[in-house]
């Protein structure tokens, strides 16, 4: 058996921000009991066990550098900030489809069974709780496991008495809810949307407009669990769960897991801005065969996960400053279903840029990836961070977590402001709140204090 997991001891800062300590059981609801949710559930147990290790975590490999270089200051994150230790968290979630975790996670294929086999005793006991379900907005799959309601509004109550359940069955003293549901057929906000008020009204009348994933964030809210949404659906990011986030001290952030071809451009996109480099276009294109990749078929789903994907140059490059370079760019973006690849998606992309004098250049990526295996430590991240600004008075009120956008494609901001994409400053913007809620020095690599 591994050994347990310590939480963090370090010294604190008399500036640092109050963070309440990690004590007790975190409870970690999942609406979407698929790839990902299995394999972040399935890999949790296995590091528990000491079968593998969590690979891709900043949370539990990562360092964060404390003062000037000189001093050698560079503990690992999960030392640095008090998070929830992995033999604290306890898991339930909502499906369409019936099947208990192990049984999710051998149908989506992504972990050999050697591995599932191990932690099956495990995995075999999360069975499930019925799923909000709107074929309007996931037209291409359907299931069983559903909730009846006389309204949506009864639908976000049945929903809140899971959470309930939950939590006290569980044990469980802190909650939070991560979106892990299929992408959902792309809205724009309504009338229904602007202000809770507006939003309970629209609840209770049905209205077409209030999607599945809004429920349960609606319903997170109100019991003051924060909810992370990993797909590029509203959810969220509407002034009413903005309103709902700061009344109940619950925060909120998203949108879409930064994974597999978004992950290379907001790797490729800032260097080749840093150094001046032209583009004249970027076509990207994916195959994968699992779930998402069924519901990405749909033109509606698509659709929303299209505008997610092609926000991403647009930020970075910012061409309204840098016109003769970025001006006009194209930027193609498809999704194609094809099930023989199951999870392990291959993303083609096709970049043509320019330097120097104007010459034209290529450069050619084929990323064969494993989707959930790249998003699995991305939902442990997040589930663990929202969790630490909820315990703390400086994070907990203020709404929007956009120091994490470095986890999302489409990170939420207050409306007015525009997203940070470039990986490198949110992971800077990252560090630098943690810093700060432990009264360290931010670090602004300036470094001329070494040479005075």
């Amino acid at each position: 058996m591994a050994k347990r997991q310590k939480h963090a001891t370090m010294e604190v800062s008399p500036s640092a921000s109050e963070i309440k300590p990690a004590k007790g059981k975190l409870g970690i609801m999942i609406p979407g009991m698929g790839a990902v949710a299995t394999t972040f559930v399935a890999g949790v147990e296995a590091v528990r066990k000491g079968f593998a290790k969590p690979i891709g975590s900043l949370t539990q490999m990562g360092t964060i550098r404390l003062g000037k270089r000189t001093d050698a200051r560079s503990p690992k994150i999960k030392e640095f900030v008090p998070l929830a230790g992995l033999d604290d968290l306890v898991f339930t979630g909502w499906d369409i489809f019936e099947d208990d975790m192990y049984s999710a996670a051998s149908k989506a294929g992504v972990l050999e069974k050697e591995l599932l086999d191990k932690v099956k005793p495990f995995l075999s006991k999360i069975k499930p709780r019925k799923a909000v379900f709107d074929r309007n907005y996931v037209k291409l799959i359907d299931g069983p496991n559903v909730k009846k309601g006389k309204n949506k509004m009864d639908l976000a109550e049945q929903v809140r008495d899971d959470i309930r359940e939950f939590r006290k069955s569980s044990g469980a003293s802190r909650l939070v809810t991560m979106w892990c549901g299929s992408t959902e057929s792309y809205i724009e906000p309504t009338a229904a949307h602007q202000s809770v008020k507006a939003f309970e009204k629209a609840l209770t009348k049905n209205d077409a407009n209030i999607a599945p994933s809004m429920i349960y964030a609606y319903a997170s809210l109100k019991e003051g669990v924060p909810f992370a949404n990993g797909a590029p659906n509203l959810t969220v990011d509407l002034p009413a769960m903005r309103e709902l986030s700061r009344e109940n001290n619950a925060p909120i952030s998203g949108k879409d897991f930064k994974t597999g071809q978004t992950l290379i451009k907001t790797i490729l996109a800032p260097g080749f801005k840093a150094r001046m480099i032209g583009l004249n276009g970027w076509f990207s294109t994916n195959i994968l065969g699992n779930r998402d990749g069924e519901v990405l078929e749909d033109p509606g789903s698509f659709k929303t996960k299209e505008e997610s994907k092609l926000s991403v140059l647009e930020h970075i490059l910012q061409p309204g400053l840098y016109p003769e370079l970025y001006g006009n760019f194209t930027h193609k973006v498809r999704i194609n279903y094809y099930p023989p690849r199951g999870d392990n998606k291959e993303g083609w992309d096709n970049i043509d840029i320019f330097g120097w004098l104007g010459y034209p250049m290529q450069i050619k990526v084929d990323f064969l990836c494993r989707d959930s295996i790249l998003a699995a430590p991305i939902v442990l991240d997040l589930v663990l961070f929202m969790d630490l600004a909820a315990r703390s008075t400086e994070l907990k009120g203020i709404g929007i977590q956009e120091w994490l956008s470095f986890y999302f494609k489409s990170p939420m901001t207050l409306p007015g402001l525009y997203p940070e994409h470039d990986l490198f400053i949110q992971l800077m913007k990252l560090k630098n709140t943690l810093r700060h809620l432990r009264g360290e020095e931010l670090i602004t690599h300036l470094g001329l204090e070494y040479y005075d």
